[in-house]
């Protein structure tokens, strides 16, 4: 049978093998690092065909819980529960607390977090990151490249711009450790004061090359955001690129009812 009726609607036997595959992970009978059983064995268990159990794995993958590895088969992935990524996470509070926002947000949710700087220095802005910036494509800008890990696990990867009449005489964000509070708080205390930071945000599928530097299945679903802090005088002193693994955030915003 290809179907089950539930709640007056038919459920494809695929949907209903990848369910319970997911639950078995959810639940922990498949632990982190487990094989997923084989397409032959999940055959011999549920009594279909090799195509439902294709079809039920492509849900399963879907699902963001395991990875699959050319030659090998499908494995539990060995990643951390979600986190929370909230609009409070770049108060002023935490900068005075000597606590950037990765760095604060990773601790209230009780995970280790580790930042590997992967490059400092000069470079030419891109176009979208100068219109951004409001300064001329290809002008020299201060570029910082990151990458994030949880418990021992990439997750996220961030370049942040910075004009560089800016950051020049602010020797700090020259360094791999700009010190307590992170870059917000260096330049802040340059004189600097953030009104706000807008964030877009798009989904999208990993190339290939990003699969890789976040150690995710090819084309895993990826959340791109780019991040603007903005000044009391309207200036943006700040555009950061961030990609992060989807299976790994979970945004939650606060949104004013009134004006």
């Amino acid at each position: 049978m290809g179907t089950a009726v539930g709640g007056g609607r038919a459920v494809p036997r695929y949907v209903q093998i990848a369910d319970e595959i997911v639950q078995q992970i959810r639940a922990g009978v498949l632990k982190p690092k487990d094989m997923v059983p084989s397409e032959s064995e999940l055959v011999e268990r549920y009594g279909v065909s090799g195509g439902t159990i294709r079809k039920a794995m492509v849900e399963v993958r879907a699902s963001g819980l395991v990875e699959t590895r050319h030659g090998k088969g499908s494995i539990v992935k060995d990643r951390p529960p979600v986190r929370h990524r909230s609009s409070d996470r770049f108060r002023a509070s935490h900068r005075r607390g000597g606590k950037a926002a990765y760095l604060a947000e990773s601790e209230q949710s009780g995970a280790t977090a580790k930042v590997s700087v992967l490059y400092i220095g000069p470079m030419e802005a891109p176009e979208e990151i100068a219109e951004r910036l409001g300064v001329e494509a290809g002008a020299q800008v201060l570029a910082r490249r990151r990458l994030y890990f949880r418990n021992g696990t990439p997750v996220e990867t961030a370049t942040s711009y910075l004009p560089w009449d800016v950051v020049k005489d602010i020797p700090e964000l020259f360094g791999e450790n700009p010190g307590p509070g992170g870059i917000y708080a260096r330049i802040e205390d340059d004189g600097h004061v953030f009104a706000e930071f807008v964030e877009t945000l798009q989904a999208r599928s990993a190339s290939k090359a990003e699969s890789s530097e976040l150690a995710l299945s090819p084309g895993a679903p990826v959340v791109h955001l780019v991040r603007e802090a903005v000044t009391e005088e309207g200036r943006v002193v700040e555009v950061c690129d961030t990609l992060m693994a989807a299976d790994q955030f979970v945004f939650q915003y606060r949104i004013p009812a009134a004006d």
